[in-house]
C-alpha cells in the first residue's frame, strides 16, 4: 500500500477516535515483544493505538523502530498516543474502507 493521504488519515483518525490503546510501552521501551504485540493487534484490528506510558521524550525517536517492525502505517502522534494502520491482506477481512 502507498502512504497515507491527508484525506485517508483524517478518515482514519475519526475512526480511532473511540478507540482504546491496545499496546502500551513502558519503562523496557520498544522491545521485540513489544512491536510483536503491535504487529498481532494490526492483525486482528487494522487500527491500532499505542499508548507511551515511559519514554515519554522520546517517543519521536521510536517511531521508525515501530513502523518498520510492525510494517505499519503512521496516521497520528497525538500527545503520548500513537495511532497506526495496516491494511488487512484477506481484502473481504477489511474493516474500514480508505476515501481516495
Amino acid at each position: 500500500m502507498d502512504t497515507l493521504t491527508s484525506k485517508q488519515k483524517k478518515y482514519l483518525k475519526a475512526q480511532a477516535h473511540p478507540l482504546k490503546a491496545l499496546v502500551q510501552i513502558g519503562k523496557s521501551g520498544v522491545t521485540e515483544q513489544s512491536v510483536a504485540s503491535i504487529e498481532a493487534a494490526l492483525t486482528s484490528h487494522e487500527l491500532v493505538k499505542v499508548k507511551f506510558i515511559a519514554f515519554k521524550e522520546e517517543k519521536e525517536s521510536f517511531l521508525d523502530e515501530i513502523l518498520t517492525g510492525s510494517k505499519a502505517q503512521f496516521v497520528s502522534l497525538i500527545g503520548h498516543v500513537l495511532t497506526l494502520y495496516r491494511e488487512h491482506e484477506e481484502k473481504e477481512k477489511r474493516r474500514y474502507k480508505l476515501p481516495q
